[in-house]
């Protein structure tokens, strides 16, 4: 089986100058780079450039895509838009994890799957992913639950362990955060019995009137600081800021009046999934076994009628199969042995089966040398 890599960035918050460009281009002479990305595909050869020295350095988001089962996706954002502390709390493993440097963090989810799947091309898989990274500025940190999910489902954490405050909109993910949890092979059952206990999105979702109460508890001074940065336009992304703020203090009050709640273990988590799979497995035995038993019914019915139409019709039918059989085309060998077998049931159904085997092996004796004939009877069961 020949190997397929593929290697997407995307630059995001501002675009590569020339001499990044030029940078980049002493990788690799048949990328496709733009002011905004790096994409290549690898058949035999492989990358020659370091993904984390880049992530630090140039990109906001990367994918990476292997036929034998790897799957990595990485993200960057400015520390003030995504705590360190946080980003580790739900990124604890091998498969999610965090890094700072240099006023960035970096996340980076892992999905490792020995044997591969079905071969898909990388283009297109970054796209579906990359608006994560602005939900994750805005607050959204359903993303990184998934990380903790992953790290859970591959045993990286012990039963015992509790796990982080659950997100709102768990159980009502955007179509990023879907293409992401696919991406990440993430076990559907397991992300189901997690959303359990996150609350509707709709619910988490601010009033006007409740971010114009928490911007008046702000000090007078940075109030004027961030009315000062918003008017000269410094910082595009300042809205997205305010709203992460206002969204982290308002969890922290969520997680305060929860505390009574009892969190669940990772141990708890995975039974209650795999209980989940097996009723699963249970309801689609029984719905197959059901819809096996209706066609099994209809099929008696519809051969019930059809012997109820060919009653009485038997001296006809055995002097059609004897033409058949003359003959000698194994189209109609086929045909012949379809009517022996309507004899037989009709033989049957009269209490004469002994009258149909006996003439039967008349036949079969009769045609002896015609092995091709004599085998279509025996795999009929004639």
């Amino acid at each position: 089986m020949s190997e397929y890599q593929y290697y997407e960035f995307q630059a995001i918050d501002r675009p590569l100058t020339e001499k990044e460009m030029g940078e980049l281009r002493s990788y690799s002479t048949r990328a496709r780079i733009t002011p905004t990305s790096f994409v290549n595909n690898y058949s035999w050869g492989s990358f020659k450039g370091d993904e984390d020295r880049w992530m630090e350095k140039y990109f906001d988001a990367f994918l990476y895509f292997a036929n034998w089962g790897t799957h990595v996706f990485k993200l960057r954002l400015p520390s003030r838009m995504l705590n360190l502390d946080t980003a580790n709390l739900y990124c604890p493993g091998r498969a999610a994890f965090a890094s700072e440097k240099n006023g960035k963090v970096i996340l980076s989810f892992v999905s490792e799957e020995e044997g591969g799947g079905d071969w898909v091309e990388g283009e297109g898989l970054l796209s579906s992913l990359i608006s994560v990274r602005a939900e994750l500025a805005r607050g959204d940190i359903r993303c990184l639950y998934l990380g903790w999910l992953l790290c859970a489902q591959n045993g990286e954490l012990d039963d015992e362990e509790e796990e982080p405050p659950v997100p709102p909109g768990l159980g009502q993910l955007s179509a990023s955060l879907e293409s992401l949890a696919d991406f990440l092979r993430i076990d559907p059952d397991l992300l189901e019995i997690a959303a359990q206990m996150s609350r509707p999105l709709e619910h988490a979702c601010p009033e006007p009137e409740e971010i114009r109460k928490w911007i008046g508890k702000l000090p007078a001074g940075e109030k004027e600081d961030l009315l000062a940065r918003f008017i000269t336009g410094e910082e595009p992304a300042l809205a997205m800021e305010l709203m992460r703020r206002f969204i982290e203090e308002g969890d922290k009050r969520s997680r305060g009046e929860a505390e009574e709640v009892k969190k669940r273990t990772v141990g708890e988590l995975l039974q209650a999934a795999e209980d989940l799979t097996e009723k699963r497995r249970e309801l689609a035995a029984k719905k197959a076994a059901e819809e096996k038993a209706r066609r099994a019914r209809e099929a008696e019915i519809a051969r019930t009628n059809h012997l109820d139409k060919i009653a009485g019709k038997e001296p006809e039918l055995w002097n059609q199969i004897e033409t058949l059989i003359a003959s000698k085309q194994p189209k109609n060998y086929d045909r012949a042995v379809e009517l022996l077998v309507d004899l037989r049931d009709l033989a049957a159904r009269k209490g004469k089966k002994e009258d149909f085997d006996s003439r039967l092996g008349r036949l079969r004796a009769s045609q002896v040398r015609k092995p091709s004939l004599i085998e279509k009877l025996r795999k009929a069961g004639l």
